[in-house]
């Protein structure tokens, strides 16, 4: 399962845009109140079958973590890659958050917390996910060099208590620890990313066929979705069990891990042919748009209504709304992306002939050749 130049490029790309339709599944479920309560008795059938994509869809964030561990752990770390995420997550936060403040396509308050949000996105939590991953990739000129350098035997030992402290301890103690972070945090990103360095430059024997792989995804969200409901029947039997109902639906429970690194193993193993893999690669570069357009903070609990996620009265309709409402976010956000990236080169070509701009860019090439000539050297 080692990845060489060139190779396997389009069976990424595929699982990064299924991931991406994943998490706008999960935001249109979650956001646009379709779940059922699992506190109560109550729940009628859209409430319930609600849960079935939600249970499908958990992997997500996880995959993407894996996918970025997998290709970030034998590559050098860029201060230009940063800045130019960093650039892009900001031009969403204000422009996206500005404009639907000043159209009225926004519920959200335009007070003071609000504007520092749009401004200061990675420190204010604006996207909890490229906060995450941001400080994430701070930490990869560290991370990688020691990455590159462990043994077979030391990277499993240490990726085994990191898994073992961040993951199984919560997912089989009937109880809430104070410091589980569920996943949303740079810790237990850090853990997926040694999980996927391990898979690149080690591999899995049991990830080395795809119905293994497929066997590990529908085992995961299956197991996800009764840990769920057996939860929610104790609960009310018993009324125990109350603080930790949806844990299983939690990013670094056991269960979510398993199935997202078997999908991971399922893409890791395809051909990627086909218009799927020509269309995957095309979109690849601008789903990260998808994220930034549905997700400011401006539009996160707007956009559901625009389908009618409120109105949903059968599971048919579940469905089918829910459907429309993936493709269409997902076709928008690519598209808004793909602009918003012609308009950003098209401003860099304008840019070149200044003086100023020349000097940065040779400051920036430089900076990245630090860590590129540093691990090369060593590793020689």
């Amino acid at each position: 399962m080692v990845l060489r130049s060139g190779e396997r490029k389009k069976n990424l790309e595929e699982l990064r845009c299924l991931a991406m339709m994943m998490v706008v599944a999960l935001h249109f479920l979650g956001k646009g109140e379709l779940l059922g309560d699992v506190s109560t008795a109550g729940m009628d059938a859209v409430g319930i079958a609600a849960w079935v994509p939600e249970a499908l869809c958990i992997v997500a964030v996880n995959l993407y973590m894996l996918i970025s561990g997998y290709l970030l752990c034998e590559s050098s770390f860029k201060l230009s890659r940063l800045l130019k995420l960093y650039l892009q997550i900001w031009m969403y936060s204000v422009g996206v958050g500005l404009a639907a403040g000043m159209l009225g396509l926004t519920g959200a308050e335009m007070d003071t917390h609000y504007l520092l949000s749009l401004i200061f996105p990675i420190s204010m939590g604006h996207y909890w996910f490229m906060t995450a991953y941001v400080f994430l990739y701070l930490l990869l000129p560290v991370v990688g060099m020691a990455v590159k350098r462990m043994t077979k035997a030391q990277l499993k030992l240490a990726l085994t208590m990191l898994l073992l402290a961040f993951c199984v301890l919560k997912s089989v103690l009937p109880f809430r620890l104070e410091e589980d972070g569920q996943g949303y945090d740079c810790l237990w990103y850090l853990c997926v990313f040694l999980a996927a360095a391990y898979i690149r430059r080690f591999g899995v024997r049991f990830l080395e066929k795809r119905w293994h792989c497929m066997l590990l995804y529908i085992g995961g969200c299956a197991a996800v979705l009764a840990e769920l409901f057996v939860f929610r029947a104790v609960y009310l039997r018993t009324g125990s069990l109350g603080l930790i109902l949806k844990i299983s639906l939690e990013y670094n429970h056991v269960f979510v891990l398993v199935a997202a690194v078997g999908l991971f193993g399922w893409f890791l193993l395809g051909k990627g042919e086909g218009i799927m893999g020509r269309g995957a690669a095309f979109a690849g570069p601008y789903v990260l748009g998808v994220y930034l357009l549905h997700e400011n903070i401006a539009l996160r609990y707007e956009w559901q209504g625009w389908f009618g996620a409120g109105e949903i009265r059968s599971v048919p309709e579940l469905f089918l709304k829910l459907l429309a409402a993936v493709i269409c976010m997902f076709i928008i956000g690519v598209i808004v992306e793909w602009v918003r990236t012609c308009l950003v080169r098209m401003l860099g070509r304008l840019l070149s002939g200044l003086k100023c701009w020349q000097s940065l860019m040779v400051k920036l090439e430089r900076a990245d050749r630090i860590f590129v000539e540093k691990g090369g050297s060593e590793l020689s």
